[in-house]
């Protein structure tokens, strides 16, 4: 449509979300497909989290509140990033957001201008590029390695940066590969850094507490970077509460203060009631949510196992978040029916149609070799999607022609 803006044209649409809503109509269409497609965690949201929501109902908190979030809000994720994190941000140096997404928009479109280039490690989350593109920036894409567990080298970040670097992104414990840097690496990155003093970082560490490795490390923590940092978080993946739309950002007070100013002419505040809840949530520390955290632990395991024992694939074990990122290239050349794979979204397409499983093919994320298989699904379901896709794969692997 020619009357779009070329931003809107320039943006490509979720391929997770593609494929998420391609399982949805198959099964309301009554197909039995199993949908692995978004790290949705399958928990309930806790009890006290839900009350906290009902009394905030119940008491009448229906009105428009500070376009940064309650203060008491702010307040409460100040006190949890110095608690869990050792960080000393004051409640005017944080702000509540729709959701992790939206601080990360917000960052983003009070950072760059057109023509900035934002550095992004890949594979990557689908919407980073999309997000730099619509604030006008360019994304440049900085390949990582499997066999280095998908982490950025201080080499190759020292290489990309330029004069016309403006952020980096960072996601920590990663999504799509789990992967998840220490502190040690961190200072790697900004020592680099420390030569580039135009560069921010904009952090990603909403897969924080989903951690199978040890104690979460912040770059926020590196003063060199401290005032050059946007770290964003959020409760939607720890505490079950993907649909509830809070996410929040802390770093420098201007920054700060110009993305409130930005969300202010956008959605205004996010939704009292879901604040009121995120406050219950944020307030608990991880009391709450340790039982989910076993259940991560316990699915990793078996869908590492499981996807370990696949025809042809390999995997780089995920050191956090809630996916697993095989490579499935060895693949490439076989035939599907009268179909031959040489992509990650004909494999995608070929799991789709033969195992009734859903996954995202890896080039949404950057890396066409690779599919991301969420693991936040119940035991049962992940189960029955290993044997499905071993069943599939084994009977595409006869069916292999090369010529």
């Amino acid at each position: 449509m020619e009357q779009l803006s070329a931003r809107v044209r320039s943006l490509s649409p979720s391929t997770t979300i593609a494929m998420n809503q391609r399982a949805r109509k198959l099964r309301e269409a009554g197909v039995d497909v199993i949908d692995l497609t978004v790290g949705e965690p399958d928990f309930p949201t806790p009890e006290a989290v839900r009350e906290a929501a009902r009394r905030a109902i119940d008491e009448g908190n229906n009105f428009y509140t500070p376009v940064a979030g309650y203060n008491d809000l702010r307040e409460a994720v100040s006190r949890k990033l110095k608690r869990e994190n050792g960080l000393d941000y004051a409640a005017s140096c944080v702000m509540v957001s729709n959701g992790a997404k939206h601080c990360i928009a917000n960052a983003l479109l009070a950072l760059v201008d057109p023509g900035d280039e934002v550095l992004i490690p890949a594979p990557h989350w689908v919407s980073y590029a999309e997000l730099v593109k619509l604030a006008g920036g360019l994304p440049i894409s900085l390949p990582t390695l499997a066999s280095e567990g998908y982490k950025l080298r201080a080499a190759d970040l020292d290489a990309a940066a330029g004069p016309r670097t403006k952020a980096l992104i960072l996601c920590s414990p990663s999504n799509p590969t789990g992967a998840v840097y220490s502190v040690s690496e961190l200072a790697a990155l900004a020592a680099v850094l420390e030569r580039h003093q135009r560069v921010w970082v904009v952090s990603d560490e909403v897969y924080e507490h989903i951690n199978y490795v040890g104690a979460h490390a912040s770059v926020a923590s590196i003063a060199s970077l401290r005032d050059r940092t946007v770290l964003v978080n959020g409760v939607s993946k720890a505490y079950a509460m993907t649909g509830w739309r809070i996410g929040y950002l802390a770093g420098p007070e201007a920054l700060v203060k110009a993305c409130i100013d930005l969300q202010g002419q956008m959605t205004t505040n996010a939704s009292s009631i879901a604040q009121r809840a995120a406050f219950a949530a944020i307030e608990s520390g991880t009391s709450l949510i340790g039982g989910m955290l076993s259940a991560f632990r316990r699915r990793r395991e078996l869908v590492v196992s499981g996807v370990q024992k696949l025809p042809g694939l390999s995997l780089v074990e995920p050191e956090g978040a809630c996916y697993v990122f095989p490579d499935v290239s060895s693949h490439f050349g076989s035939m599907a029916g009268d179909r031959r794979i040489t992509s990650s979204g004909d494999f995608a397409e070929f799991l789709l149609n033969e195992a009734r499983v859903a996954v995202v093919p890896g080039s949404a994320f950057g890396d066409d070799r690779c599919l991301r298989i969420s693991f936040a699904s119940a035991d049962e379901r992940l189960v029955a999607a290993i044997g499905r896709m071993d069943a599939a794969i084994r009977s595409l692997s006869k069916g292999k022609n090369s010529n």
